[in-house]
């Protein structure tokens, strides 16, 4: 398909702009400041495609020639919006260009709590030599059981890690597609399977996947309930999909030995949230060490989407109907 006007609101270097250039040559090429609420709206009357900075808002359904829309980063929740699928707008993102840090983020989770680092840094503040109850019970990865929920860019980056660690790996996905060489055991929502065979057999629980109306809460008291009282639950995903409040009641009951979040339902955390104060819980505040070839990453999945639009091919991370997600949902 032709692409005649581009817009872009991201603060690209001059240089990764002049790779953009190139790509959607001979397109005119127009840029504005994401802020500018005046400019982009001009903008969006005229451009056929456009790479933005945050999440679709509703001017860009309405937009008379809008066909495409990237958005330059992983989540595309707020994105999802019904309207987009009833205009047959594209929408795609840079899902991938952190997924390697993030894996790594889930194993800064995993062995955290399963050395228990809050314990040795309270020994170490004191200057204490041992003495941790329990602590020679206590087991590390290798050998043990990672179940996987979401097996996208992230959730296939954790899964080569727990090979790499010695750990069986369990999965499951949306899509019934063959299990990789590092996946023990593929379970896929297109054939029926639930996650409740994964909660159970599981020492580890990472949640990988997207948020969506499906997804929504996917974890709660009785998914809680049905993982090993030894298990730790880890979510790199987005914060709605475990019931915050379930959790809480779960790690105060002792349902569940421990968890580890770096998304949580409401962001920024209110101070007076009860999770932080949960028994086993290790919080971070939405936030990863980058990649430093991120932008790269993300130039590089728009350049090989210009080309897959021009040649009429699926394009990379492209938000599909099952996607859809309640925004008043997240308040």
């Amino acid at each position: 398909m032709d692409i005649q006007r581009v817009l872009v609101t991201v603060p690209y270097t001059d240089t990764e702009l002049d790779q953009l250039r190139a790509a959607f040559a001979p397109a005119r090429f127009v840029t504005a400041d994401a802020h500018d609420d005046a400019a982009v709206t001009e903008a969006l009357r005229q451009v056929d495609v456009a790479v933005i900075k945050g999440d679709l808002d509703r001017r860009y359904p309405a937009a008379p020639r809008l066909r495409w829309v990237h958005c330059d980063h992983s989540g595309l929740t707020r994105s999802a919006l019904p309207e987009v699928f009833e205009r047959g707008l594209i929408v795609t993102g840079s899902a991938g260009r952190s997924a390697a840090a993030l894996a790594q983020h889930v194993f800064f989770f995993a062995l955290s709590l399963a050395f228990d680092s809050y314990g040795l840094h309270e020994q170490h503040r004191r200057h204490t030599w041992r003495g941790l109850e329990g602590y020679d019970a206590r087991l590390g990865l290798s050998g043990r059981t990672m179940g996987i929920v979401g097996l996208g860019h992230t959730g296939t980056e954790v899964a080569k890690l727990a090979r790499a660690f010695g750990m069986r790996v369990l999965a499951h996905r949306r899509r019934d597609t063959p299990a990789p060489a590092y996946v023990d055991r593929l379970y896929c929502a297109e054939r029926g399977d639930t996650v409740v065979p994964l909660l159970r057999e599981s020492d580890v629980v990472v949640l990988a996947t997207q948020l969506s109306d499906e997804t929504y809460h996917l974890v709660g008291a009785r998914e809680l309930k049905l993982m090993k009282p030894t298990a730790h639950l880890v979510n790199i995903a987005r914060g709605a999909v475990v019931d915050e409040a379930a959790l809480v009641a779960a790690l105060r009951g002792g349902v569940i030995a421990g968890a580890a979040s770096d998304v949580f339902e409401t962001e920024p955390l209110p101070p007076d949230a009860p999770v932080w104060d949960a028994p086993n819980m290790i919080i971070t505040p939405h936030m990863t060490p980058r990649q430093p070839d991120r932008t790269q990453r993300s130039i590089d999945v728009i350049v090989e989407n210009v080309r897959r639009y021009r040649a009429g091919e699926p394009l990379l991370n492209a938000l599909e109907p099952h996607h859809v997600f309640s925004i008043d949902r997240l308040g």
